[in-house]
Parts: structure tokens; C-alpha cells; sequence
């Protein structure tokens, strides 16, 4: 949680109060200016893998040099406000940024749940770079993601490179949508062909892992619908993960 100091008791109740409401979590309180001991005691936040409560809440106090001097070094951030009320814009444009930027680094690893039926009518090209028309049965389908045969022992295809919907480049579709993809491989994949390998009778998925899916929950559920959650489950049990 983040580290909170006010000028007095008084103010320390009303701003708890106030964090209790917005649901920040708060892991130590003080009185007083802000001292360099307040600095290495808000870092050790980044030692519990909580970069982002390595902060100090100064309300109505002054933060002493030594101590910024400390933060500076240390990467803790420090938001002093005589209001609440700008404290909390403070607090929350920064969570807003952190979020963000945890999103960015993630989302190389974020792998969203998708289950395409193949086209046999429109397959325009069967070996790398592989481009059928697919209709999207569940889940989101995105540029990046890599793509399996669970038929065929999870056999990886490649991942898609392009999504096309009535011409068009997209970077994503959804259940119902027809759309035309583009499937990149790696020298290691690159043997395998449509029609040899695999065909229109084998479902395609998202190859999905325990990590991936942890990533989708910590950093990306405002991206994930309920039928999505839904396919997760049922991905699960195909792919025997825990």
C-alpha cells in the first residue's frame, strides 16, 4: 500500500477515511514533515514487487530535502497537497499512467482467448505466410497471437500477422465475424502447410498458457467480456492447464 503522512491527527483520520473510500490501500502512517526514513520505508514496497505503492501521500506537510534528495534516488514519488481532494487527482492520474505502462509491457505476453473455424472455400494460401478466410466462433481474435491445432497434439501454426474484415485491415474481430488472416511462422514452423498439416477440419485456438491468462486478469480485464472469461475455461480443460 501506499505510505501516508499528515500534520495532524486529525487530518491523518480524515485522509484514511477518504482512502478507505477510494479503496487505496495504505501500509504505514506517520505524523509530521517527511523524512528520509519515511523515503526508504515507502521503498520497500518495490522490494514486495509493488513498484507502484513505492509513493508517499503528504498531506499538509512539508518534505524535507534530505528526504527528496532520497526519493530522487531511490524512485519513490512523493505528492504533497494541502487538499484531499488534489491529492487524490495526483494519486489517481498516476495510477491511471502506471497502469498504462504496465499494460504496454504486458501485452507481448497477454494472449487472448479465440476459437476460428477455417474456410475450406477461401483458402488463398497454404504455407508461410498462410492466408485463409476464417469465421471467429468465440473470443477475440488480435494481431500477435499465436495460433495452435489442439487436434493435432497443440501443434503451433504461426501467428496472425493480419486480419482483414470485407477488405478492410483490422486489428482485432469477434464471434460472428468472417474475416480473411495472415499467418507468419518461425523458421521452426515454417514446414508446416495447410492441407498437409492441418486443415478446415480442425479447429483453430490461441495457444494459451497459465501465465498468459494470469496477465489477462491482473492487466487486461477491462479488455475481456464475459463470454471471453468463458471460452478461458473451456480453453483450460482443452489444454490441461491449471
Amino acid at each position: 500500500g501506499v505510505y501516508v503522512k499528515a500534520s495532524t491527527l486529525g487530518s491523518l483520520e480524515a485522509l484514511l477515511s477518504f482512502l478507505q473510500d477510494m479503496k487505496i490501500p495504505v501500509f504505514d502512517v506517520g505524523i509530521g514533515e517527511v523524512h528520509k526514513r519515511d523515503v526508504k520505508k515507502a521503498c520497500i514496497m518495490k522490494e514486495k514487487k509493488h513498484p507502484e505503492y513505492a509513493l508517499i501521500l503528504a498531506f499538509d506537510v512539508k518534505v524535507n530535502q534530505e528526504a527528496q534528495k532520497q526519493a530522487d534516488t531511490d524512485g519513490v514519488t512523493i505528492f504533497t497537497a494541502d487538499i484531499i481532494y488534489h491529492l487524490q487527482d495526483k494519486f489517481t492520474k498516476y495510477m491511471e499512467k502506471f497502469k498504462e505502462s504496465q499494460k504496454t509491457e504486458t501485452r507481448k505476453v497477454a494472449v487472448f482467448p479465440v476459437m476460428l473455424q477455417i474456410d475450406k472455400q477461401h483458402i488463398f494460401r497454404k504455407q508461410d505466410p498462410i492466408i485463409l478466410g476464417c469465421q471467429v466462433l468465440g473470443g477475440q481474435l488480435r494481431v500477435g497471437t499465436p495460433l495452435c491445432i489442439p487436434d493435432k497434439g497443440n501443434l503451433a501454426i504461426g501467428h496472425v500477422a493480419g486480419i482483414e474484415n470485407n477488405k478492410k485491415a483490422v486489428n482485432m474481430a469477434r464471434r460472428g465475424d468472417t474475416v480473411c488472416v495472415k499467418i507468419e511462422q518461425t523458421t521452426a514452423q515454417n514446414h508446416i502447410m495447410y492441407g498437409r498439416h492441418f486443415d478446415d477440419k480442425n479447429l483453430v485456438y490461441s495457444q494459451i498458457s497459465r501465465q498468459s491468462i494470469d496477465t489477462l486478469k491482473e492487466h487486461f480485464k477491462d479488455e475481456m467480456k464475459k463470454e471471453d472469461w468463458e471460452l478461458v475455461i473451456g480453453m483450460k480443460k482443452i489444454f490441461e492447464i491449471q
